[in-house]
């Protein structure tokens, strides 16, 4: 580990891991090893005063700035060659406030918390936000991104959930200093965050989210061996699960092998949610299992350890407004078939129930709630405990594969999603936020005039 007083600057604090430095190669690799940089340092913040230190030191010589919290940045976007990652995965606070009769009840959580650790922190009190469904993701990257999962259609976006933000932004030419911002503080940067925030304006360290109470929900889980039964289960999951009860959240996950649906309904019974579903669970013989439990035990049972995953991953985002015809089904069919490894997916997730309503009191930039529901081919591959992994020789046939995949559902898509970066999309910004994009320019312009936070696919300041 390297000190302040190695780097030549008493102001830089936080523990800092350099190339030379033990548990660099453990620093600089994310969740997906594909796309690991080899940064000129990684300094783990502790507080904002840390991430204040790095972003100026970083400026005042001309280096690169990245942010990260867990790592989860698909396309690698969180690092960066040469430069400076600050990662801010030890800001783990969280505080809650009970709700009045003027306002919600609020939850103050710090941006190193992962999804996992907010929902766990959240149950405690019978409380909840949306979430996505990996636990190791980081919860603010998820939430500046848009944030959905299976508590969107009863409760609304991630983002909608976000009612403030301590941010760290450029001061003057080589400095950084930390604001507030909410509703009535810089309001049209907390706009430009609610779903257009990854990495592109600062680094947030705090967040403040309104929060639901939820105490128990039930969880079903059903799968169909083979994927002989895919056009009868996916039209009837596509044409009921974006107009059923706001309750009910479902997503499919398609493999080469099996079809899989996953649902919660909150704020219901066992017997409500079998109804609920009952045109999906009806076609053919799934095998079905349904529990009620606390929300934080059943999203802790959904997820998978960490070392069973792929080492490598490779995704497409791709939002539907109408309903996929014969031909479409036809194209996921037959490319599961063909997948290069058994750990290749197609994924989707209902949207409809609370999302086109949602939006709060000065608006977002999440550009998609007139979708019928998300979808999500992505290939995986690599054994995560094997150092070579990002040198698989499987890794050009599942890049031309899952480039074929994308290429073939176009005709049937419109939009992307920004925590799933669509890295070859020439007009990624419009695909992410559509009509927003003038407006978050100016924001931009704003905020960070001299684009000191950007990466691949960030906004540009408007001038």
């Amino acid at each position: 580990m390297t000190t302040a007083h190695d780097l030549g600057e008493p102001t830089l604090t936080g523990r800092i891991v350099r190339p030379d430095d033990d548990g660099y190669d453990a620093a600089r690799t994310p969740w997906n090893h594909f796309v690991a940089r080899r940064p000129a340092a990684v300094v783990y913040a502790a507080s904002t005063r840390d991430v204040i230190a790095a972003v100026g030191w970083a400026r005042r010589r001309g280096l690169e700035i990245r942010v990260r919290s867990g790592g989860h940045s698909l396309e690698g976007f969180s690092s960066v060659d040469g430069g400076v990652v600050v990662d801010v995965s030890g800001l783990k606070s969280a505080d809650f406030t009970p709700g009045t009769a003027g306002g919600p009840a609020t939850a103050r959580l710090g941006a190193g918390l992962t999804q996992i650790e907010a929902v766990t922190a959240l149950g405690r009190h019978g409380l909840a936000v949306p979430t996505g469904n990996e636990g190791s993701v980081g919860l603010v990257g998820a939430t500046l991104g848009g944030g959905f999962g299976l508590l969107t259609r009863p409760f609304g976006m991630a983002s909608d959930h976000l009612l403030g933000v301590e941010i760290v932004v450029p001061d003057g030419e080589q400095g950084a200093r930390s604001i507030w911002v909410d509703a009535d503080h810089h309001a049209d940067l907390l706009w430009a965050l609610r779903g257009g925030g990854n990495g592109g304006f600062g680094i947030v360290t705090t967040m403040l989210a309104r929060v639901q109470p939820l105490s128990t929900a039930v969880l079903v889980t059903a799968s169909w061996p083979g994927v002989d039964r895919l056009h009868d289960v996916f039209d009837a999951w596509q044409r009921s699960a974006p107009t059923t009860d706001d309750r009910l959240t479902s997503q499919l996950e398609i493999r080469r092998g099996k079809i899989e649906l996953f649902a919660v309904l909150a704020h219901g019974t066992t017997g409500e949610a079998t109804r609920l579903l009952a045109p999906v669970l009806d076609q053919g013989d799934p095998s079905v299992d349904i529990v009620e439990k606390p929300w934080a035990e059943l999203y802790s049972d959904i997820q998978i350890p960490g070392d069973e995953e792929p080492a490598n991953w490779k995704f497409t985002s791709q939002f539907i407004r109408s309903s996929f015809p014969a031909e479409a089904i036809d194209v996921v069919a037959a490319f599961m078939a063909a997948a290069p490894t058994s750990q290749c997916n197609y994924f989707t997730q209902a949207f409809g129930g609370a999302v086109p309503t949602s939006e709060p009191t000065g608006g977002s930039t999440f550009a998609h709630r007139d979708a019928l529901f998300y979808a999500e081919p992505g290939a995986g591959w690599g054994d995560r405990r094997d150092p070579a992994a990002a040198q698989d020789p499987r890794t050009a046939d599942c890049l031309a594969w899952i480039a074929d995949f994308s290429t073939a559902l176009a005709p049937y898509v419109d939009g992307a999603y920004v925590n799933v970066p669509n890295a070859d999309e020439p007009e990624w910004a419009r695909a992410y936020w559509r009509g927003n994009v003038d407006r978050l320019r100016q924001v931009k312009a704003a905020y960070d005039p001299d684009d000191v936070f950007h990466h691949q696919q960030t906004i540009t300041p408007i001038g």
